[in-house]
């Protein structure tokens, strides 16, 4: 993994850092971008190393938060997604945003960011899965009803199925299933499935799953989890892991890492999600200390903290690239 693999909007945020110490940081946000889905856990403690190197760049905060949100640790991911739409001037995760707060069981903070959002500055993605979001929060209220009404938008009958139109009809089936709409439920379950032709939904399974067909296996029991004695193999903790992923940055040093930032544009790395990074700050690369920081702003080792002592929320596991978790 070298440098020039970031995104060219990216590499532009780093060039107000001294060249080693911009690449160092480049290369984390890269590995940041590959590990995400596979290893959340180690992802973010790439991206706190580059936050260490670079606080002051939206796209750190953003690769942080994002991270974060996807090894569930929902604090620090609402705490530097703040951070990030301050720096960047957007509101590019807000959906992310309250589905933290779902997970850490404050529904009601989910939907007033959906109330509070700007839906004509949102992008069109954006406002749907915080919509999706914001239903859900409903359910968990046990506002089911409400959760139906929410999702009865225009959206759903495209004629031209858009990224999120497998995701809008998924969640509208369930809502409807929620409230005992069977019928209606398998239909939207059936729609769901006919345009998710990149499998983000289970929307096939459950559709089945409706005409009580069981699928060879699904009766397996999982895996044994680890003693919740401490007998089974010990949970890394982000700041643990801040060795591991210089160490793993380490293995790679053979690779050329003389590629000028200023070279050309190559596409980023898949879920790094920085390419709306924007117009960032262009500051110093020194940590900042409490006296620099707003009121919902934490400092390096509040973040750390945080992502090592916040427990995961039962239900609040995200399902993947689109930010998405199981519960929306």
């Amino acid at each position: 993994m070298v440098a020039s693999d970031l995104d060219s909007t990216v590499r532009a945020e780093l060039l107000s850092l001294a060249k080693p110490v911009a690449e160092t940081v480049a290369r984390h946000l890269v590995a940041t971008g590959l590990l995400i889905d596979e290893d959340p856990t180690l992802a973010l403690a790439h991206a706190m190393a580059a936050r260490r190197l670079a606080s002051r760049i939206s796209a750190v905060r953003e690769a942080v938060g994002l991270a974060a949100y996807h090894a569930g640790e929902w604090q620090t991911a609402i705490a530097e997604l703040r951070t990030y739409h301050r720096m960047s001037g957007l509101q590019s995760h807000l959906a992310v945003l309250a589905d933290c707060e779902r997970a850490l069981g404050r529904p009601e903070r989910a939907i007033d960011l959906f109330r509070g959002a700007d839906r004509e500055k949102l992008d069109q993605a954006v406002a749907i899965e915080l919509l999706i979001v914001a239903a859900g929060a409903r359910g968990d209220l046990g506002q089911k009803d409400a959760a139906v009404a929410m999702l009865q938008v225009r959206e759903l009958t495209t004629d031209s199925p858009e990224p999120w139109t497998a995701r809008l009809r998924y969640a509208y089936a369930d809502a409807l299933l929620a409230v005992g709409r069977r019928e209606e439920a398998r239909e939207w379950f059936s729609r769901a499935a006919d345009v998710d032709s990149e499998g983000e939904t289970d929307a096939a399974e459950r559709l089945l799953e409706l005409d009580g067909v069981v699928i060879e296996g699904d009766d397996e029991d999982d895996e044994p989890a680890d003693d919740a004695d401490g007998s089974g193999p010990a949970a890394a903790r982000p700041d643990d892991e801040t060795d591991a992923a210089d160490d793993h940055l380490d293995e790679d040093e053979d690779d050329d890492l003389d590629d000028d930032l200023d070279g050309d544009t190559r596409p980023r790395a898949d879920g790094a999600d920085t390419a709306d990074a924007g117009d960032a700050a262009r500051a110093g690369y020194r940590d900042r200390d409490a006296g620099d920081l707003g009121d919902d702003e934490l400092t390096d080792a509040e973040a750390e903290s945080l992502a090592g002592d916040t427990p995961p929320a039962s239900g609040g596991t995200p399902a993947g690239g689109d930010e998405a978790a199981e519960r929306r």
